[in-house]
C-alpha cells in the first residue's frame, strides 16, 4: 500500500525503511506534521502514519478522506490528537502501536531521576568548565525511599522492576487491581491521596484522557511530600504547568524530570536553537536547576524504533488483507 508519512525524521526512516523489506509497501516522507493544512499532501495515498503531536482534527480528517486515504496508521501509543468519533464518522480506520518498549520509557524515566537526585546535568556542566567543587552536589539515596507509580501498565510495570531493583518501597495507584500481579512484582496498591501524602517520587505512566487532564495539580500538590520529586514520560497534559512552577518556586517540590509537556507541539523534536523560545512557560520551567526536561525522546532506542516500525508496518498490512485489526483504536 501507498503510505504517507509524516513528521519524519532520519530516525524514522530509518527504521521504516528497513523494517519494510518484510512487507513491501511504497513510503514516501514527508517532514510537516499532519493537520489540516498538510493534509492535502496525502493525495493519492491510501494510508496517512502521523507521530504523536500531529494533529487529526475534524478539519484535518475531512480532508483525507476527500483525498482518499483509508487508514490512519499511528506510529505511537498516544492517540488523544486524533478525533476518533470523526474518524469514525468518515469511514477511516485508526490503528496505532499499543506497545513497542515499555522498558525504554520506564528506562528513561529513571534516568531523569537519577540525573535529579545526584544532581549529574549540573556536575558535567561543572568538570567541563573545571570546577571540581562538590558544594551544592548533595543528593540522597533512592534505596528506602517511597516511589509512587501511577498507571500499572506496561511501563508502569517495567518502573515498578526498576523501583523494586533500587530497593524502594514501589506505591501503585491504577483503576484496577490485580492482587496477583502486586505479589510478583512486590508492590502494594494505593489511593492516589496515598500516592500522593506517602511518596518521596511521584511518577506517572498512564494515558491521556478528560479524567486525567491536570491530575497533577494545585490541590494534588498540596497533598504530596514537602520536597518530593515529579517524573513524567507520559503525556504533557497530566501536569498543570502553572500548578508546578508555582511549587517550584515556593520550594514545595524538590524537582520534576519531564520528557513531555502539554505545549510541546511546534516545539518538541524540532531545533529552535536560533530562535527565541516564545514559550514563556517552558522558559521559566528551564531557569530552576531542580528541573529536568528532555524532548520525548524516552521512546527512542533501536529496540523501540524497530519494534515501532515493525507493528506499524503489520497494521498496514492487516488492514490490506481484510483481517481482524487487532490495534485498532475505537470508541469506548
Amino acid at each position: 500500500m501507498r503510505i504517507a508519512v509524516f513528521d519524519t525524521h532520519r530516525y524514522d526512516r530509518e527504521a521504516l525503511e528497513h523494517a519494510n523489506a518484510a512487507f513491501g509497501h511504497e513510503l514516501c516522507f514527508f517532514e510537516p506534521r499532519l493537520n489540516a493544512q498538510t493534509a492535502e499532501l496525502a493525495g493519492g495515498f491510501d494510508v496517512v502514519c502521523p507521530f504523536v503531536n500531529d494533529r487529526l482534527d475534524a478539519a484535518a480528517l475531512g480532508v483525507l478522506a476527500r483525498a482518499g486515504v483509508r487508514l490512519v496508521a499511528l506510529r505511537a501509543a498516544g492517540f488523544n490528537a486524533v478525533d476518533i468519533a470523526e474518524a469514525n464518522r468518515l469511514g477511516l480506520r485508526v490503528v496505532r502501536v499499543p506497545a513497542y518498549s515499555p522498558h525504554a520509557v520506564a528506562e528513561h524515566a529513571f534516568a531523569l531521576l537519577l540525573t535529579l537526585v545526584r544532581k549529574t546535568h549540573r556536575a558535567y556542566g561543572r568538570v567541563r568548565d573545571g570546577n571540581f567543587s562538590l558544594d551544592g552536589l548533595v543528593g540522597f539515596d533512592l534505596h528506602g525511599k517511597t516511589i509512587g507509580i501511577v498507571g500499572a501498565g506496561r511501563i508502569g510495570q517495567a518502573a515498578i522492576g526498576i523501583a523494586r531493583g533500587f530497593g524502594c518501597r514501589t506505591l501503585v495507584y491504577d483503576l484496577g487491581r490485580d492482587t496477583a500481579l502486586a505479589e510478583r512484582l512486590g508492590f502494594e496498591y494505593a489511593s492516589m491521596d496515598e500516592v500522593l501524602a506517602q511518596a518521596d517520587v511521584v511518577s506517572l505512566h498512564l494515558p491521556l484522557t478528560p479524567q486525567s487532564r491536570h491530575l497533577i495539580d494545585t490541590h494534588a500538590i498540596a497533598r504530596m511530600k514537602p520536597g518530593a520529586l515529579i517524573v513524567n514520560t507520559s503525556r504533557g497534559a497530566l501536569i498543570d504547568t502553572h500548578a508546578v512552577i508555582a511549587a517550584l518556586k515556593s520550594g514545595r517540590l524538590g524537582g520534576v524530570g519531564l520528557d513531555v509537556y502539554e505545549l510541546e507541539e511546534g516545539v518538541f523534536f524540532e531545533n529552535l536553537s536560533e530562535a527565541p523560545l516564545q514559550d514563556d512557560q517552558l522558559a521559566r520551567l528551564l531557569t530552576f536547576p531542580n528541573v529536568l526536561i528532555t524532548s520525548h525522546q524516552g521512546f527512542l532506542t533501536r529496540e523501540a524504533l524497530d519494534n515501532i516500525a515493525h507493528t506499524t508496518l503489520a497494521n498496514v498490512r492487516a488492514f490490506e488483507r481484510g483481517e481482524a485489526l487487532e490495534n485498532e483504536v475505537q470508541l469506548s
